[in-house]
């Protein structure tokens, strides 16, 4: 098949309204510590006079001149004040002591004169009289300002380097000082006692069996005594699996909504610095804060990021900080008391490389599958997020819910939002059945490329590669139904085929025969009909061998290897050897290499079988560039074998027709 097969991963749907009540740390505490750094400084500036003045008048300033006492004066122009030096020997008799009093060494004289100009006239006068020998200078001012920039300035850079450095060094953590709150946790609080907004079960649809499993963890939290008094123990943790998108963060968030309490929640990478140490005190942190908030709940999203078994990694030193960090939170797990209030859930898709000492009784004893949704709650699903969405009549929850297999929640989020984009480019006021069905057709297979320039050879190649997928889906019992084939590009694919799988639980060597078999027919149609193959068919060979390796080596279902399993659930991997040897490694690839071709040659026979309508399929292809399964009916008759969601698809179309008619 042309079409490349794409695995949706959409992340979890992490849509927590508001935070209510988080411990933002107020950015105002750094301001008032440079606040009281620079106050004392400026006035140790102006109340620490080194150099003490002696002020004295205009009339008693010229006696002391004409007496020649002065080594030096300087003369402020726009203030009229100048500054006095006294000569050493006559210091003395100028700075005697009054009211006990001492003045220091470098003590100067301070005057108020008329005018620099008076002063400039005694000064002449006075030394044609005495001949007085004094230094005299004139300055416009004293610049007080740069004077205090340069004694605090360079105080005031280095303390803010330092500040500047520690914060960098802290991690982008807020508030608080810097790298003194890099140990400190990074979990965000919301606190839904006051939040309107907040998430309930009502907000989260489907997950019928996890809500199940959550509602004693919610009836502990509000009603705790109920469970002491008896001397019961709630589980301490519980651990959400289950595959990206399913709503393993939304159904946390819904127990905490219910439950009325404070909801921490952080990732587990939020453990994880480049500071040795800091993971494990960033757990004490957080154990701190949710014992003075309990009740509560701690959600720690991603714990496989640092939850993984330890001593895994032979390349790796086992003392690490991630170790070190899982240490502490097995810890803690186990020193608080059984009914402190505080209940930790954490969630994951790798559960199988979680420590083992993470998951035994007393820490997360208990796991809750989150699964990929049923037909009956994707129909829920839909349901929440149609709401917002302005529809008609033609939208039908069942039907999308089963045109939607393998869907996850976000998977289907998205459909519902691009259904709506779609209709909002054509300028529709409504969105209706088409615009759902072109969402669905651009999240699986991507965006039509009708501008990808293609001979005329290349669109016979795909248009026969394409018809023979349909014709075998279409006559084999146990294929995947058909729903659309299509030869316009989308997305990396040359062509495209949609069916309608059937939602098992377990799976016949029948089934995956068959399922093989049809996967084949578009390698099968090229050979047969063209005469030659193409490298359009690389992802239908990769999609089967996986599949003949997993029925020899995982199911057992091989004749010369029946009933064995070489695959290791717990996550060992078997080391650095094989758990078989060379001769059945050799027989292994001989089983795969049989049973690809067994299904091949099945493939090819009946294709020839059918020529002609498989040929009459493929050229109505060409022409149409888009066919569906009342087309493909319409050639090769109704199916000996109809699947239930066949069954319930044509009745649906024949309740349409009757509408309409």
């Amino acid at each position: 098949m042309f079409m490349e097969e794409k695995k949706k991963e959409i992340q979890p749907n992490n849509s927590y309204q508001k935070n209510m009540g988080g411990n933002k740390k107020s950015n105002t505490s750094m301001w008032w510590i440079y606040f009281l750094i620079f106050i004392p400084l400026i006035i140790m500036y102006y109340t620490n006079n080194s150099s003490p003045y002696k002020e004295i008048g205009w009339t008693e300033f010229r006696e002391y001149f004409y007496d020649d006492v002065f080594d030096e004066i300087i003369v402020f122009n726009k203030k009229n004040t100048l500054e006095a030096t006294v000569k050493k020997e006559d210091f003395s008799t100028v700075f005697y002591e009054v009211s006990g009093k001492k003045w220091e060494s470098n003590s100067r004289i301070l005057v108020q004169i008329p005018s620099s100009d008076k002063f400039s006239d005694f000064y002449d006068e006075a030394v044609a009289a005495k001949n007085i020998s004094v230094k005299v200078r004139y300055k416009e001012a004293d610049n007080y300002l740069w004077d205090l920039l340069m004694t605090v300035g360079p105080i005031a850079l280095i303390i803010f380097i330092w500040f500047f450095i520690m914060r960098r060094m802290s991690g982008g953590v807020g508030g608080g000082m810097g790298i003194f709150s890099v140990g400190k946790s990074k979990a965000q609080l919301f606190d839904s006692k006051d939040n309107k907004n907040k998430v309930t079960f009502k907000d989260v649809a489907g997950l019928a069996e996890a809500k199940q499993e959550v509602e004693e963890i919610v009836s502990f939290l509000r009603n705790p005594e109920r469970y002491t008094e008896l001397g019961g123990k709630i589980p301490k943790g519980a651990l959400l699996v289950g595959p990206p998108g399913t709503g393993k963060t939304l159904l946390a968030k819904a127990v905490a909504g219910e439950a009325n309490v404070p909801f921490f929640s952080l990732s587990g990478s939020d453990f994880v610095e480049m500071f040795v140490g800091v993971g494990a005190s960033r757990v004490r942190d957080l154990f701190r804060q949710a014992k003075e908030k309990a009740p509560c709940i701690v959600f720690i999203d991603e714990i496989d990021a640092v939850g993984r078994a330890r001593g895994k990694n032979v390349n790796v030193n086992s003392n690490d900080e991630r170790e070190n960090t899982l240490n502490q939170l097995l810890t803690e797990m186990d020193g608080f008391g059984s009914n402190s209030g505080v209940i930790i859930l954490a969630a994951t898709n790798r559960a199988d490389v979680l420590d083992k000492a993470l998951l035994r009784a007393g820490r997360f004893d208990r796991q809750i599958h989150v699964e990929l949704p049923d037909l009956n709650e994707r129909k829920e699903i839909f349901a929440v997020h149609l709401r917002p969405i302005k529809t008609d009549a033609s939208v039908d929850t069942e039907f999308l819910a089963r045109q939607t297999p393998g869907f996850s929640g976000a998977d289907i989020a998205n459909v519902c939002n691009e259904a709506a984009l779609i209709a909002a480019r054509g300028d529709k006021k409504i969105v209706q059945k088409d615009d759902f069905m072109s969402a669905v057709d651009r999240i699986v297979g991507g965006l039509e490329k009708r501008s990808k320039i293609m001979t005329e050879g290349e669109r016979k190649s795909i248009a026969y590669h394409e018809a023979g997928h349909a014709s075998l889906s279409w006559l084999l019992e146990h294929a995947n139904p058909l729903v659309k084939v299509t030869i316009v590009p989308r997305g990396k694919a040359l062509g495209a085929a949609w069916y309608l799988p059937e939602e098992r639980q377990i799976t016949t060597r029948e089934q995956l025969l068959d399922e093989m078999c049809a996967t084949l027919g578009g390698r099968a149609a090229e050979e047969i009909f063209l005469g030659e193959i193409s490298t359009g068919a690389s992802n239908d060979l990769e999609r089967v061998t996986k599949q003949a390796y997993a029925m020899v080596v995982y199911f057992g279902m091989s004749n010369k290897l029946p009933n064995l399993n070489y695959y290791d659930s717990t996550g060992q991997d078997w080391g650095f050897t094989k758990p078989y040897s060379e001769d059945t490694a050799k027989l292994i690839d001989e089983e795969v290499l049989n049973v690809v071709k067994e299904q091949y040659e099945r493939a090819k026979r009946i294709l020839s079988e059918q020529a002609v309508k498989h040929n009459e399929l493929a050229e109505q292809l060409l022409k149409a560039e888009v066919i569906y399964s009342e087309d493909v009916e319409h050639i090769f008759g109704k199916r000996p074998w109809m699947s239930r969601s066949e069954e319930i698809m044509e009745k649906k179309n024949g309740l349409d027709n009757a509408k309409k008619d």
